[in-house]
C-alpha cells in the first residue's frame, strides 16, 4: 500500500507544472450578458441608421465633409451636416479589420484586439492628480512620469493611456515631452494625442525613428494608438476628425469613443443614449474607412448617466453597467474589437470610489470589452488620477487576471491522493499536495492584508488606502526602466531639442 501511494504522490507531482503567471495576453473568459433581446438591438441598429440618413452628423472640417461627400454622403455645406447612406456604414464595416495587431516596444508586449480579448488601461485624460503624501493638484510631468512607471511595472496594464496632464509643460512642446517619457519609460503600446497635424506627424517620426522602421513598415501595422471623442450630440470636431483621418491613414489605430451622458448629451434613457452612441461610433468609423481602406479602428463608447439634481457625471451606475452590455451586443453586431470603460465619480479613494469602480469593471467584462479604460486610480469623474487607487484597484484587476488565466482542473488537480492522505478532523497546510504547490499556485496581493485582527492591530492598523501609498512609492523608487539603444536615445532627444528651437507644434483647433 505504502509503495502504491509513493507512486501515486509521484506521478500526481509529474502532473502538476508550476503554475505560469500571464496576465499579458488574457481572454475573456465569461459568456457575453445581454440587456436587450437581439430584436430590440436590431430596432437599435436601425434607429441610429435613421439618424445618420435623416439628422445628419456635424463634421466641422472641410476635408473630412469632402471625403463623406466622395463616399456618396449628402453634404449640407452652410449648416456643416453631413448624411451618411446605410450602404456607406456598411461599406465601411465590411473594410474595417475585425482584429488589429497591436506592435509595443517588445514583442511579449504586443497585443491583438478582437472580440474575445481583454486589455487593461488604468484611468487617462485627467488635469489633476493625487496621492496621500503630496495632495490633489494640477497634473506635471513628473505625475506623469510616476503613473508610466507604475503602469509598465504591472503586467496586467496593457497600453499606456494620456493618465494625466503634464500642466507644467506648454501645449506646443507638452506632447513631446510625454511621448518621450512612454518611450523611455515603458515598452508597452504607446499613446498619441490627436490635437493637429503637426503634433501627431511629430509622435508618428518619433516613434518610427525611435523604433527603427522605415515609413512602410510604421504603416503596416499599428505601433500606437489615439482617442478620438465625438462632441456629443452628433458633432465631430476639427481636431477628432483631422486625427481620424491622420491616424487611419499611417496604417495607425483610433478608439472611437462617444463621450454620451443620459439626461445631459444624450437621452435619459439607457436605450436613446446607446442609439446616439452607436451613430456618432459609425459616422467616424466610416470616416476613418473613406480615408483608408482597411485602417484600424476600435469601436467604443463610454455611456453612463448623471446626478439630474446637480448635472455631475455618475459612474458605476446600474444605467452605467447596463449601456455597457448594449454597447457589447452593438459592437458584437457589427463585429469590430471595442473599448469600454469603467471609472469612478467618488472624490476620494473610499468604499464609494472602490464599488463604482468594480461595478463599472464588471459591467465591461460582463459585455466582452476587448480594452477597458479607466480601470485603475480614476477619481472625481475623471478629473483625478489617484496613485493609490490605481494600486488598490490593481487588486481587483489581478483576480480578474487570474479568473482570465484559467483553473486547472487536471488528475492532479482533484487531488485525491491528498485526500488519501489527510485524515478526518486533520488539516491540509503540511499535506504532500500543499507543500508541492503553496509557493506557486496562489494568487498573491497587491495590497490586501490577511492577518487577523490582533495582529493588525499590533503592526499600527494600516488601511489598504495607506498601505497602497508604500507600494506606488516603491514601484516609482525601484523603477528598472526598460534597455534601450544609446544611439536611438540621443536621436530622440536630439529630434525633441531640434523641434523644441524650431518651436515645437501648436495644438490646433
Amino acid at each position: 500500500m505504502s509503495r502504491r501511494r509513493g507512486r501515486d504522490r509521484a506521478r500526481e507531482a509529474a502532473a502538476s507544472p508550476q503554475r505560469k503567471v500571464d496576465y499579458r495576453n488574457l481572454k475573456n473568459p465569461f459568456p457575453p450578458m445581454n440587456a436587450f433581446t437581439e430584436d430590440r438591438i436590431e430596432a437599435l441598429h436601425e434607429a441610429s441608421m435613421t439618424v445618420l440618413e435623416e439628422l445628419g452628423i456635424k463634421v466641422l472640417l472641410p476635408e473630412a465633409r469632402r471625403l463623406f461627400r466622395a463616399g456618396g454622403a449628402r453634404v449640407d455645406e452652410t449648416s456643416e451636416m453631413v448624411f451618411i447612406g446605410r450602404d456607406m456604414v456598411e461599406a465601411a464595416l465590411s473594410t474595417a479589420p475585425k482584429a488589429i495587431q497591436l506592435r509595443a516596444g517588445a514583442r511579449h508586449r504586443d497585443l491583438e484586439l478582437k472580440l474575445g480579448n481583454l486589455a487593461f488601461q488604468p484611468g487617462a485624460g485627467a488635469p489633476h492628480a493625487t496621492d496621500l503624501v503630496r495632495g490633489r493638484r494640477p497634473g506635471s510631468l513628473r505625475d506623469f512620469q510616476e503613473m508610466v512607471k507604475i503602469t509598465q511595472s504591472y503586467d496586467v496594464l496593457h497600453m499606456v493611456p494620456p493618465l494625466v496632464e503634464a500642466q507644467d509643460i506648454p501645449m506646443h512642446l507638452r506632447h513631446y515631452a510625454m511621448t518621450e517619457t512612454e518611450l523611455l519609460l515603458s515598452d508597452k503600446m504607446p499613446f498619441l494625442y490627436s490635437r493637429g497635424t503637426p503634433q501627431v506627424m511629430d509622435g508618428f517620426e518619433m516613434i518610427r525613428e525611435f523604433r527603427g522602421l522605415s515609413e512602410e513598415e510604421f504603416q503596416a501595422e499599428s505601433h500606437c494608438y489615439t482617442i478620438i471623442n465625438t462632441n456629443s450630440p452628433r458633432v465631430i470636431d476639427m481636431p477628432m476628425a483631422q486625427g481620424l483621418i491622420d491616424f487611419a491613414r499611417a496604417g495607425q489605430m483610433s478608439v472611437v469613443t462617444p463621450f454620451t451622458l443620459m439626461g445631459a448629451m444624450a437621452p435619459i434613457t439607457v436605450a436613446g443614449a446607446m442609439a446616439l452612441s452607436h451613430a456618432e461610433a459609425l459616422s467616424a468609423i466610416t470616416l476613418t474607412q473613406l480615408a483608408k481602406p482597411g485602417a484600424p479602428v476600435c469601436y467604443g463608447t463610454f455611456t453612463s448617466n448623471v446626478d439630474m439634481k446637480s448635472g455631475a457625471p455618475a459612474f458605476g451606475t446600474p444605467e452605467h453597467f447596463s449601456a455597457s452590455l448594449v454597447a457589447g451586443q452593438l459592437a458584437r453586431r457589427v463585429g469590430l474589437p471595442w473599448r469600454c470603460a469603467g471609472g469612478s465619480a467618488a472624490n476620494v479613494n473610499d468604499a464609494q470610489a472602490a464599488n463604482e469602480t468594480q461595478f463599472g469593471l464588471w459591467g465591461c467584462l460582463m459585455a466582452g470589452a476587448s480594452v477597458i479604460i479607466h480601470s485603475a486610480g480614476w477619481l472625481e469623474g475623471g478629473l483625478t488620477v489617484s496613485y493609490e487607487k490605481i494600486i488598490t484597484d490593481l487588486e481587483v484587476l489581478q483576480m480578474v487576471g487570474e479568473l482570465c488565466a484559467g483553473t486547472p482542473a487536471t488528475d492532479a488537480d482533484i487531488a485525491l491522493d491528498a485526500l488519501r492522505e489527510v485524515q478526518p478532523s486533520g488539516h491540509f497546510f503540511g499535506a504532500t499536495h500543499t507543500m508541492e504547490r503553496f509557493q506557486d499556485q496562489f494568487y498573491e496581493p497587491v495590497v490586501a492584508d490577511w492577518s487577523n485582527f490582533g495582529t493588525w492591530t499590533e503592526r499600527g492598523s494600516v488601511d489598504a488606502n495607506h498601505r497602497a501609498t508604500g507600494v506606488w512609492q516603491r514601484v516609482v523608487d525601484n523603477f528598472q526602466p526598460p534597455q534601450h539603444d544609446p544611439d536611438r536615445v540621443d536621436a530622440l532627444k536630439s529630434f525633441i531639442a531640434r523641434r523644441t528651437e524650431q518651436g515645437g507644434a501648436a495644438p490646433e483647433s
